[in-house]
């Protein structure tokens, strides 16, 4: 689960199956009932229905976990990105990062690392596209270093510069009056 629409749709399946949960978060579920092995099944079902999956596989969860934290720590916060990721997931997830980084490498076959700056060039681009921030506030907002090492990095995920990629949005929408001018250029 990456979202609150997805946590919605948990809780409206749980429901559905007459269960009551004490927390639905991201990638976890805690539900007040004990399940038997034929409730399980059909929690397992009616997720899958909905597009989830059910993980019963320790190491699976623990990715999953990794996943959505960092997911959350880069699309869902308003708060300025100000800690080391390192240190924010040993602590969130009370286990060594080492061992997170080595079990996720293993199962996913690239690295946290890799993961955290796909995540933040995808939420770069978001806000470059909403266009409230400049490069600058971008950078700051997104714990670069300076508007040079995130302009490096957004280039060698893209292959375009971040002014570049704000040019071609703004290149790809029309003023309303001028849609369907015949003078009007493609």
């Amino acid at each position: 689960m990456v979202s609150n629409r997805c946590k919605i749709a948990v809780k409206d399946e749980l429901k559905k199956l007459g269960l009551h949960f004490i927390v639905v978060d991201l990638g976890e579920v805690e539900i007040m009932e004990s399940l038997t092995p034929e409730k399980r099944e059909q929690v397992k079902m009616a997720l899958f229905d909905s597009g989830f999956e059910l993980m019963d596989d320790k190491r699976a969860v623990l990715i999953e976990r990794i996943k959505n934290t960092i997911i959350e720590m880069v699309h869902h916060t308003d708060e300025l990105i100000k800690t080391n990721f390192s240190i924010y997931l040993s602590e969130k997830l009370n286990h060594d990062y080492t061992y997170l980084a080595n079990l996720f490498s293993e199962v996913q076959g690239t690295t946290i690392e890799q993961f955290i700056i796909s995540h933040k060039i995808e939420r770069i681009k978001e806000l470059i596209i909403y266009g409230e921030e400049n490069i600058t506030e971008i950078a700051w907002r997104m714990n670069y270093s300076s508007v040079a090492h995130l302009s490096n990095q957004f280039k060698k995920v893209t292959g375009l510069s971040p002014s570049h990629f704000k040019q071609l949005k703004d290149k790809r929408r029309s003023p309303i009056e001028e849609i369907g001018n015949s003078n009007e250029i493609n």
